[in-house]
């Protein structure tokens, strides 16, 4: 979560004030913005208050910068405000609710070749959460491993490319593992299998690939990857595992690449997450992760707890939460079915590259990707110009849209991108209306006067 400082209380110049009609004869209509009244009031007028400041958030639908689902049906959102009140948690209280995310780990399996190998899971409250467990486990059994082998075991590392989500660095940051951040070059974005067997030593927990970059959308190649640890191994190296980020790819691949060898089908990968609030079509709040068998989660990383009634083991950052998401989820799952979830992911991804080569055909631009694997893609200006991508996401803000303006990874640093994130519920009809915004955006900018816009300045940058 993003950090907020306290600010010093400003006396009474800063107040929400309310509505005339809202107040009683003689009352101010004014609250303190930053500390608690003395008095509280009636539930329709807090309610008016916070509904008229939330009007200033920008139009989730528009917001092309965001992985997370933002449309879902009315019978789903039914289900989330029934759920809300259920702690996810408490297994006792709640078993149907924890059947139903048993049934969505098994549903995840069998998508995942899991068939037969014992493989286990749990639900998290999202993909950076999967992550860090998926982290931990890796972590415990290097260390296993160094102990029972006489050997030191203090200084672990992860192995990914520059371009994995911000949650891999905090990860590393917070259980005190060197992150192995393998550069990318002007040949390919993401890690590569080479790249990924020479990062690798003694003290390497494990090799992180990515099924679908947050900075074009890629699929890393994980088979490939794999193989090149099989041939470090059988050359003497060490023994490396693979967990796959799979927060945006392992819900499209699935439908749409089912002849990608990714999963668990890859022996060498031992684990695998994804985010049920992007390409899982839940709204923000659920991810999952699974382990290929209990060999692959130690179980000295599981607690068990009694104390909200039955015993139930837990492996989580957190603890409390709501159901709402796992059931949505499951919603999902039965609605869609497996051709639903097809439908839905193609229609997205034929959608990402049509837009992508209108784009290219307006002519300032050069595609960095083709939306070829998560329904994603990222595009450059192509020659240098009167403005930049930061002034282009600047003025589509202006018809309400949010495109991200961004870097690309160290070592590609130099080069800047727009990015189209194309979800569920962006039509073709919505991505005709962005391609005449943009028009409009590039004729205004061509003949406009003023500096170029710089990823420092405010609004129009990214940061992953």
């Amino acid at each position: 979560m993003p950090l907020h400082p306290h600010t010093p209380d400003p006396g009474n110049d800063d107040e929400l004030s309310f509505r005339p009609q809202f107040t009683q004869h003689g009352e101010v209509g004014e609250v303190p913005r930053l500390r608690l009244a003395d008095k509280g009031m009636p539930p329709r007028i807090a309610f008016q208050i916070i509904h008229d400041e939330l009007m200033l958030d920008g139009n989730a639908r528009l917001n092309l910068a965001t992985f997370v689902t933002t449309w879902m049906e009315p019978e789903a959102e039914l289900l989330m405000a029934e759920c809300s009140s259920k702690n996810m948690i408490d297994k006792d209280e709640y078993p149907q609710t924890a059947e139903i995310e048993r049934r969505c780990v098994n549903i995840l399996a069998r998508l995942w070749h899991a068939e037969g190998s014992g493989a286990t899971g749990c639900s998290t409250t999202g993909s950076s959460e999967a992550c860090m467990l998926g982290g931990l486990a890796l972590k415990w059994r290097w260390r296993q491993r160094r102990v029972l082998a006489g050997l030191p075991a203090d200084r672990p590392n992860l192995v990914m490319g520059a371009n994995v989500q911000v949650c891999w660095e905090k990860f590393c940051r917070y259980f005190d593992v060197e992150a192995r951040l393998v550069p990318v070059g002007p040949e390919t974005a993401h890690l590569t299998p080479e790249s990924a067997a020479e990062a690798c030593d003694d003290n390497t927990i494990g090799v992180v690939a990515v099924l679908g970059s947050t900075y074009d959308g890629a699929y890393e190649p994980v088979a490939e990857i794999a193989a090149a640890l099989d041939a470090l191994e059988a050359g003497g190296g060490p023994e490396v595992p693979m967990h796959v980020d799979g927060a945006s790819g392992g819900l499209v691949a699935p439908f749409l690449d089912t002849k990608l060898r990714w999963d668990f089908r890859v022996p060498r990968v031992q684990s695998i997450n994804v985010s049920g609030h992007k390409y899982g079509l839940v709204y923000p709040g659920v991810g999952w992760i699974l382990w290929r068998d209990a060999k692959a989660l130690p179980e000295d990383l599981v607690f068990k707890v009694n104390y909200l009634g039955g015993e139930m083991p837990t492996f989580a950052l957190n603890f409390s939460r709501p159901g709402a998401q796992v059931v949505a989820q499951y919603y999902n799952f039965l609605r869609l079915g497996a051709n639903g979830y097809r439908e839905v992911q193609a229609t997205c991804r034929n959608t990402a590259q049509w837009l992508a080569a209108e784009i290219e055909r307006l002519g300032p631009f050069t595609l960095v990707s083709r939306a070829e694997g998560i329904p994603v893609f990222a595009f450059r200006l192509t020659d240098t110009l009167p403005y930049s991508v930061y002034d282009i996401s600047e003025a589509l803000r202006s018809f309400g849209w949010l495109v991200p303006a961004y870097t690309l990874p160290p070592a590609l640093d130099d080069v800047a991108v727009l990015r189209v994130v194309v979800r569920n519920g962006f039509s073709r009809d919505l991505a005709k209306m962005l391609l005449e915004n943009l028009e409009t955006v590039l004729k205004r900018l061509a003949t406009s006067v003023g500096p170029n816009r710089g990823p420092t300045e405010d609004k129009a940058s990214f940061h992953h």
